[in-house]
């Protein structure tokens, strides 16, 4: 088979803009416009998947995608189990950059800031919310760990389903969320000819102020 030449792969954008006319104060109004868009639109399967990057003491980035599961002016929640390889390092450094790229609308959101431990009673709510087989897999992966094979999963998921049969799980101490509390947005529109719009919000003496990047 013949190898694919991936430079000559184009596509033109010209589904919208972004025009300074069109910008809110606060990010996070212009932000939940887009997300309820994308939210919408049937092309687009999970508008809330993120790419999470991260920075450990090793000083190598890590990405991966995770799932946005609430957001507010405070700022954007995940969870995870804490002992994992992204719970490690935002314990090592506590910044972390999240993305969002809903193809079809042509839109990338990046967002940066610093990320907290959500409180043991919001983590509860939300655990507790969770169907019966998820919180189940949360006890019984070692998320992250070298495991031997999928048996070991499949056996440890069977001697929880086993220990649960008559009461509910409670959330492991190791397991909840985290709060990424912004410090810089980036609203990226794809445009004709590359020109993209790019529009950055910056957080700084307690307010908002925006620029326009060039693409």
């Amino acid at each position: 088979m013949a190898e694919k030449d991936l430079a000559n792969y184009r596509k033109n954008y010209s589904k919208s803009s972004l025009d300074e006319s069109q910008l809110e104060a606060s990010p996070f109004e212009l932000f939940k416009i887009w997300f309820e868009e994308a939210d919408n639109d049937a092309k687009i399967e999970e508008a809330n998947a993120m790419s999470l990057s991260t920075v450990g003491k090793d000083m190598k980035p890590r990405t991966r995608v995770v799932l946005l599961k609430e957001f507010n002016t405070q700022g954007f929640v995940f969870f995870t189990n804490y002992k994992s390889k992204k719970g490690q390092a935002l314990e090592e450094n506590p910044f972390a950059c999240i993305s969002f790229f809903w193809a079809s609308q042509e839109r990338q959101v990046i967002i940066e800031g610093k990320v907290e431990k959500i409180s043991a009673e919001d983590s509860d709510t939300y655990f507790n919310s969770r169907p019966l087989g998820s919180r189940l897999g949360a006890l019984a992966s070692p998320q992250s760990e070298v495991i031997s094979d999928r048996v070991f999963l499949e056996n440890a998921l069977k001697k929880a389903q086993e220990q649960f049969k008559t009461e509910l799980p409670k959330r492991p101490d190791h397991w909840g969320g985290y709060l990424l509390v912004p410090e810089h947005f980036e609203f990226w529109q794809g445009r004709e000819n590359r020109l993209h719009d790019r529009i950055r919000y910056d957080y700084e003496n307690k307010s908002w102020s925006s620029v326009r990047l060039a693409p």
